[in-house]
């Protein structure tokens, strides 16, 4: 199966694939994603998990241990990070808009990531596999295990601080 690569989400407004959230005056991304996933077409599964920060973010993630990321940091004064409960996670928030398109995991000086299905364009509804996920309940260590296994371990961060 061939890959797919797609600039899939876009903070900014451009001649790309994006999800606009500035005017056209300002052209400096907050983040920036290009995820490259295996598969033609991909099933993409969407884990809504239920804990209440990604409830009212629209918190809605996939992962492949398969796929790579890349995440430019076009303005760090643009991006807020948040961490709760185990601390485990970062979530990464556009503070012009309010998306939190990614959040990573630093496992033994590695970075790992998931990806917000809400922000990904130019990909067909029917390759979303949406399901309920509750990680209530999970020790810190078998989480971050989960993790290792599932999440995108492929990633690079660019700009800014991560």
């Amino acid at each position: 199966m061939a890959a797919r690569r797609s600039t899939w989400y876009r903070c900014r407004w451009l001649a790309t694939p994006r999800v606009a959230c500035s005017s056209p005056a300002r052209v400096t991304a907050a983040i920036a994603l290009e995820l490259d996933w295996a598969g033609n077409p991909p099933e993409i599964p969407a884990r809504a998990c239920g804990c209440t920060f990604c409830v009212k973010h629209g918190g809605v993630w996939t992962s492949n241990p398969k796929a790579t990321l890349a995440v430019t940091i076009g303005n760090a004064d643009l991006v807020s990070r948040y961490a709760f409960g185990t601390r485990t996670a970062t979530f990464h928030v556009c503070s012009r808009c309010g998306v939190v398109p990614l959040a990573t995991c630093e496992i033994a000086s590695r970075v790992y990531a998931v990806v917000n299905v809400n922000v990904l364009e130019n990909i067909d509804p029917s390759w979303l596999r949406r399901a309920a996920a509750s990680y209530d309940g999970e020790d810190v260590e078998s989480r971050l295990a989960r993790r290792q296994r599932n999440w995108i371990g492929s990633v690079r961060i660019a700009g800014g601080s991560s």
